[in-house]
């Protein structure tokens, strides 16, 4: 997951695959298929880590608190983990045969989107939100911010920068 994380599903070789598993080539495709099939579960992986994290940033009281952490995911990225996010670099550039690997990985960030304007709706329902905001363009308008996070994280942006970015971009939270 890490490999696919790190360099994305075309930057990784079966042999950075067979490497960093210790396996050789007819052992990864006894285990799993072939790479296309460790990459999806990989993904499967790595996004229901990440749609469990949202779920609970999207628990917070008010609809600003919960866009707040969404944001906070991708300024507090684990000293562990590589920078960025799978779902941003996993198959942001593909070969045009490699279409499918990107739809589906942008399926996944969809998830998330889509998590958050149902919240979003619900706080527009309660009145946590003006009248005339959109929950749609809100929801859209946090993850662009957020990607854009771990694309810039990927460049070598700080945590710190991050968070400076996350707050300006909170600037222009609707309000009544």
């Amino acid at each position: 997951m890490r490999l696919f994380w790190a360099q994305g599903y075309e930057g990784t070789s079966l042999e950075d695959l067979t490497a960093a598993l210790g396996i050789a080539k007819p052992s990864l495709y006894a285990a799993f298929g072939n790479k296309r099939a460790l990459f999806d579960r990989a993904l499967e992986r790595y996004a229901g880590a990440a749609l469990e994290r949202i779920e609970r940033a999207l628990a917070a009281p008010r609809a600003i608190d919960a866009a707040r952490e969404v944001l906070r995911i991708y300024v507090e990225v684990p000293d562990d983990a590589p920078p960025g996010c799978m779902l941003v670099q996993g198959a942001l550039v593909c070969s045009p045969a490699l279409q499918d690997v990107q739809r589906a990985v942008a399926e996944l960030r969809g998830q998330g989107i889509h998590l958050l304007e149902k919240r979003l709706s619900r706080a527009h329902k309660e009145g946590d939100l003006p009248p005339d905001a959109r929950p749609g363009d809100l929801a859209r308008y946090v993850f662009t911010v957020a990607q854009g996070l771990a694309v810039q994280a990927v460049g070598g942006m700080t945590a710190t920068q991050r968070r400076r970015v996350a707050e300006l971009a909170l600037r222009a939270w609707p309000t009544r």
